[in-house]
């Protein structure tokens, strides 16, 4: 948690960032693993009363290629900007709430990152994936179903 409150108060001011994303906020995922915790880096500006959070958020994470079950390690690079509000009136995914000028960077990068994720996995473009009969990996082993 950062606390951003002198930049809601300050036109000009800004703030960089520089933290690690906590193992516990990415605990319980089902699917992905992150192998180490993700590196964000960024700064949030208030520029003539509009609070903006610009980061990049890197790692790793291991997950299963959805043809042949195999484990993928995966290094990721994204950018992100947000504008950064105290509240809104009702639910509203465009903005990132600071509610008490406090900003939780877990919150924001884990939404920002996983859906920033590929939705297919694949250990290889050309990854045949398993035999649909008796489960042989076809990218090793050639089976009689096929």
């Amino acid at each position: 948690m950062f606390d951003i409150s002198r930049i809601f108060e300050n036109s000009g001011e800004q703030m960089d960032i520089s933290c690690e994303m906590s193992s516990e906020s990415t605990r319980g995922l089902k699917g992905i693993a992150f192998v180490r915790p993700a590196s964000l880096s960024g700064k949030v500006a208030n520029r003539a009363g509009i609070v903006t959070l610009s980061y990049t958020a890197s790692g790793t994470i291991t997950t299963q290629c959805d043809r042949c079950l195999k484990d993928v390690v995966r290094d990721f690079e994204y950018g992100f900007e947000h504008v950064v509000v105290r509240s809104v009136q009702h639910d509203n995914d465009e903005y990132i709430i600071a509610e008490d000028g406090m900003l939780d960077m877990d919150s924001a990068a884990l939404d920002d990152v996983l859906l920033e994720l590929p939705t297919k996995n694949l250990c290889s473009d050309d990854c045949k994936g398993l035999c649909p009969v008796c489960g042989a990996d076809l990218n090793v082993t050639k089976c009689e179903h096929i």
